[in-house]
C-alpha cells in the first residue's frame, strides 16, 4: 500500500492517495448500516453503495481543532477496511461515480466546547454525483458527523452507502467517563487513548479525578511540594505539560477535560507536604474493636483537610489557581464526597471546636464557604459530589449552594437521590453507582476479608460480587437504565446527563480498555439517542447485535475492548437470545 497525504490551508482540504491491488467487490452482504451511537433520524430506503474514490477529500473551513479531526478522519476512513461481521446484500451503484469528497459546512467557528454547546449534524450522501455534503451548527458538531461518516466506510476495496440521509443531536449535553488517577497511575497514552475512543462514541466529558488520600499525581507550579512528595514517585506523575497535551488532545477530538481535586475529604496524600493541614492522615482505617460508625475512613487512606486552619485556604486557593489555569473547562470540580465524621473528630482543634457547640455540619460550612465563591469568582461553575447536600451525617444548609453557580453528581440510591437533588432546584450529573460505576462487582481489595473465608461459596452473600456497589455492571444494566426516570419535565431539564465511573482500588492501565469498553458505549447511545424504539419499547435486544459490531470495530482501532460473546452467536444471529 502506498499513501501520500497533501494539506492546504484555507478551505482546509486533506488529499488521501490509496493503491491497493485487492481484488474489486460488485456485491456485497450487508442488513443495515451499523452507526453506534445510533443516529436520532437516519433514512436509507434503497440499499444502494459506491466506492469511496481513492483519491477522497475531506473540505472543512479552517479550524485547528477541526483540522486536526478532519486529517485523522482522513486517514481512517481510506485505511479501516471494517469488514461486517455478518455480511448482507446491498447493491454495489455501477451507474454512479465514486464518492470523491465529503464536503463541510459550519455556521459558527467560534462556540467553544463547553456544556450546551451545539453538536447536531446533517450528512448527506447523494444518489448521484460525487460530493457528500455535512453541515453542522459548530466544529464540534461537524466532528460528530465525521465519526458518523468514517462508521459508514466498510470493506475493501472502501464502500461508502448512496442516498443515505442522517440528522442527528444528542438527547444530553453531558455525556462523560470519570477515571481515578490516584489510587493506580495511568500514563498519558492510556488517557488520550481513553478520549479517543470516548469521542469515538460521541461522548464529550472525560472527568479526571487526578488527586485523592492515596496519591497527588499532579505536579502543579505554585504547590509543587504536594507531587513531588504525595506521588507514587517521579514517573508517576503528571506535568503542565502532559496536562496541556491532554487538554489539546481533548479538544482535537470534542472532548472537554473536567479535573476534579477532591476536597476536604480525600486529601491523606496532602499530609506528606503538609502535614500540619490535614487531619488523622496516616492512621489506620478502621481501628480494631471500633464500630464502623467510628472509622477515620471508608477504605484504607485516611486523611480530611483542617478547615479550621487558615494555611488550608493558602494551599487551596494556589491549587484553584494552578487548575483554572491549566484547565480552559467552564466547571471545576471540588468534590466534597465522603466527610467521616470520626476523621475530623481526632483532630484536637476540631475536637475543641465541637465542645463548644460546634458541629461537623458547620465544619464542611466554612470550609464551602471558605472556597465555593473564590471557584465563582474564577469563572468557573463548581461541581460537587452529592454528599454535600444529601449525606445522613455532613452537609451543608442549600443556601450555601447557589443553584446558578452548583452542580451536583449524585452516586447513591438511583433515581431517588436524581429527584432530592432536581427537586430542590440544582442541576445534576448522575453517575448511580447502582448502574455505572464500573469498578463493581471485583470483589474488595482488604488483604484480610473474612467473608471470603467460608465452607461453602453459597454461605456467602453471592449477589454482591463481593464489593460494596456490586454485583458487576452488565452492558445491559447500563443500557436500560433511564436517568430522568420519575422525574417531571422541568425536573428533567435539570438532568445534565450522566457519568460512567472507573474507580481505581482494582483497576490499572492493564485493564483499562476492558474496564470501560464495550459497557461505556452503551451508555454512550442511551444518552445520545436514547434506549427506547419508535414504538417506546426498550431496544436493548436489537442493540446487542449492533454493539457486537462496534465492539469489534473498536478492537479493530486499537481499543482493547472485552466480547460481549461467542463470536458464533455474532455468526447466527437470533440464535443465542432467549424466547421471550
Amino acid at each position: 500500500m502506498w499513501l501520500r497525504t497533501f494539506v492546504a490551508v484555507a478551505p482546509i482540504v486533506f488529499l488521501v492517495c490509496v493503491l491497493d491491488s485487492s481484488p474489486s467487490t460488485s456485491a456485497i452482504s450487508i442488513d443495515s448500516i451499523n452507526v453506534w451511537p445510533k443516529p436520532r433520524n437516519m433514512s436509507w430506503p434503497h440499499p444502494l453503495a459506491t466506492r469511496l474514490s481513492t483519491r477522497f477529500l475531506i473540505v472543512a473551513p479552517d479550524h485547528p481543532y477541526l483540522a486536526a479531526a478532519v486529517f485523522r478522519y482522513s486517514r481512517q476512513v481510506l485505511n479501516e477496511h471494517y469488514h461486517p461481521l455478518v455480511p448482507p446484500v446491498v447493491n454495489i451503484s455501477t451507474s454512479s461515480p465514486p464518492l470523491k469528497t465529503l464536503a463541510i459546512s459550519v455556521a459558527d467557528l467560534a462556540s467553544s466546547l463547553q456544556h450546551g454547546v451545539d453538536e447536531s449534524y446533517i450528512l448527506t450522501i447523494p444518489n448521484f454525483g460525487a460530493v457528500a455534503t455535512l453541515t453542522a451548527e459548530t466544529v464540534w458538531g461537524a466532528m460528530r458527523g465525521l465519526e458518523t461518516f468514517s462508521q459508514l466506510v466498510w470493506a475493501n476495496p472502501s464502500l461508502v452507502p448512496r442516498g443515505l440521509y442522517i440528522w442527528d443531536s444528542p438527547l444530553f449535553g453531558h455525556r462523560g467517563l470519570m477515571l481515578d488517577t490516584s489510587r493506580n497511575y495511568y500514563a498519558v497514552e492510556d488517557i488520550m487513548r481513553t478520549i479517543g475512543a470516548m469521542s469515538a462514541n460521541k461522548m464529550n466529558v472525560f472527568h479526571w479525578h487526578i488527586t485523592d488520600s492515596h496519591s497527588f499525581p499532579l505536579l502543579l507550579p505554585s504547590e509543587p511540594d504536594l507531587a513531588v512528595k504525595g506521588s507514587y514517585g517521579s514517573s508517576m506523575q503528571y506535568s503542565p505539560d502532559d496536562v496541556a497535551k491532554i487538554v489539546k488532545f481533548g479538544l482535537e477530538h470534542g472532548v472537554r477535560v473536567l479535573p476534579e481535586i477532591d476536597s476536604p475529604g480525600h486529601t491523606g496524600s496532602w499530609a506528606a507536604a503538609y502535614p500540619d493541614i490535614v487531619a488523622c492522615a496516616n492512621m489506620f482505617w478502621w481501628p480494631a474493636g471500633s464500630d464502623w460508625s467510628d472509622r477515620l475512613a471508608s477504605e484504607p487512606g485516611t486523611g480530611h483537610l483542617n478547615p479550621l486552619n487558615p494555611k488550608t485556604y493558602h494551599i487551596l486557593k494556589n491549587v484553584i489557581n494552578d487548575i483554572v489555569t491549566l484547565f480552559p473547562e467552564p466547571f471545576y470540580h471540588g468534590g466534597a464526597d465522603e466527610i467521616i465524621p470520626g476523621c475530623w473528630k481526632s483532630d484536637p482543634d476540631i475536637q475543641s471546636f465541637l465542645s463548644n457547640n460546634g458541629t461537623l455540619s458547620q465544619l464542611l460550612e466554612i470550609f464551602v464557604k471558605s472556597t465555593l465563591p473564590y471557584i465563582v469568582s474564577l469563572n468557573r461553575t463548581v461541581v460537587y459530589w452529592e454528599d454535600v447536600l444529601l449525606d445522613d451525617n455532613v452537609k451543608v444548609d442549600a443556601a450555601v449552594l447557589p443553584p446558578e453557580h452548583t452542580i451536583l453528581q449524585t452516586w447513591n440510591n438511583g433515581s431517588k437521590n436524581t429527584k432530592l437533588i432536581v427537586s430542590s432546584g440544582y442541576r445534576t450529573i448522575v453517575s448511580s453507582s447502582e448502574f455505572y460505576y464500573l469498578d463493581c462487582g471485583h470483589g474488595d481489595f482488604l488483604g484480610n476479608d473474612s467473608q471470603y473465608d467460608q465452607s461453602s461459596p453459597r454461605s456467602r452473600d453471592k449477589d454482591n460480587g463481593g464489593s460494596w456497589c456490586g454485583p458487576f455492571k452488565t452492558w445491559q444494566t447500563i443500557y436500560n437504565y433511564d436517568i430522568t426516570y420519575g422525574l417531571t419535565e422541568e425536573e428533567a431539564r435539570l438532568v445534565l446527563g450522566g457519568e460512567v465511573a472507573l474507580w481505581s482500588e482494582q483497576a490499572d492501565p492493564t485493564v483499562l480498555d476492558q474496564r470501560i469498553w464495550p459497557r461505556t458505549s452503551a451508555m454512550a447511545e442511551t444518552l445520545w439517542s436514547g434506549n427506547r424504539d419508535e414504538k417506546g419499547m426498550k431496544r436493548y435486544a436489537e442493540a446487542t447485535d449492533r454493539l457486537n459490531e462496534w465492539r469489534y470495530r473498536m478492537v479493530g482501532r486499537g481499543i482493547r475492548a472485552e466480547p460481549l460473546q461467542p463470536l458464533w452467536c455474532i455468526r447466527n444471529p437470533g440464535m443465542c437470545n432467549t424466547f421471550a
